[in-house]
């Protein structure tokens, strides 16, 4: 994957830095969340927490969670997951009861006494449930990708702004320091004019299941539920969980797996956050039998103005 690079990236420099951070920041070094504790902010931290109810509590959703839960700033009070096992698991970690425990994110939603929550589902359900959520009065800690498609990366920036939320995507490439550090020296021209990226994202290594079988949903798992808006299909172990993600009609593939961490630092450090490319030509690989749908192997060049 190659990007050219901008002719006017902006340089960044430490204030600037922890300046946005400051404002945008919600994952913290390396991987958890960071909370600005009410006390830094000169308030009385334990009368001010930040109560979060958790969507979505699968590998990603649980250790988003236990960040959280660190936070001497924040505390979860209520969790919701369409599979019994993951909800149990999350309740006993969070020392919740059953009334804080939900299979309908919607349930979560309608309480009050929720400031902001935390959207760990499959890609597919992200922006459903982040518009629901921004409606509903609460702020929004989306897991990447944030969307799947522009269309509804546009409608949900345009839910936020209407009804005045804060929307953080989680990515933790940008709260690691050695990232930002490596930005800072580009656009500070420490390795002279940019005008190539290369970027390089892992290849699935999930064998593609050619001969995958309808089988019966497991109890406690509630897979009507799970699919959601996507088209109906029938169930296999394949479709969910962690492998949904190489399935075309809940996920983009590792283009936006591992793609959103790698293009993203990309853009970073190329300064172009708020501008994009100017054109996208790209091609690829895709399975002609099996279960998954989604590139194999892809080649995508990004040209900036």
């Amino acid at each position: 994957m190659r990007i050219k690079g901008s002719k006017n990236a902006e340089k960044l420099t430490r204030r600037d830095f922890l300046k946005s951070s400051a404002i945008t920041t919600a994952g913290a070094a390396l991987t958890w969340p960071t909370i600005i504790t009410s006390s830094v902010l000169g308030a009385n931290a334990p009368s001010n927490r930040i109560t979060i109810g958790c969507i979505g509590l699968g590998a990603q959703g649980s250790w988003t969670i236990r960040g959280f839960m660190s936070q001497p700033g924040a505390q979860v009070v209520a969790i919701c997951d369409v599979d019994t096992n993951h909800r149990e698991k999350a309740q006993n970690a969070a020392g919740l009861n059953s009334k804080s425990s939900y299979n309908d994110f919607r349930e979560l939603l309608a309480r009050n006494d929720i400031d902001a929550v935390v959207v760990a589902a499959p890609d597919h359900w992200h922006v459903p449930i982040s518009i629901a959520a921004a409606k509903a009065g609460k702020d929004i800690y989306c897991e990447k990708p944030l969307t799947l498609t522009i269309g509804e990366g546009r409608a949900l920036c345009n839910t936020v702004k209407r009804y005045g939320r804060v929307l953080q995507t989680g990515s933790q490439q940008r709260s690691d320091s050695r990232f930002r550090f490596a930005c800072e020296l580009v656009r500070n021209g420490r390795i002279g004019k940019l005008h190539t990226i290369r970027v390089e994202i892992p290849r699935n290594t999930r064998p593609n299941p050619l001969d995958w079988q309808v089988e019966e949903v497991p109890k406690g798992f509630d897979y009507d539920m799970w699919l959601g808006p996507a088209p109906w299909a029938p169930y296999t172990k394949h479709r969910c969980h962690y492998e949904f993600r190489f399935i075309f009609d809940y996920s983009g593939g590792q283009i936006t797996n591992w793609g959103t961490h790698y293009l993203d630092i990309a853009q970073w450090g190329n300064g172009s956050d708020y501008t994009g490319p100017v054109e996208i030509v790209g091609r690829g690989q895709f399975p002609k039998d099996g279960l998954f749908t989604t590139a194999t192997k892809m080649n995508v060049e990004y040209n900036y103005a």
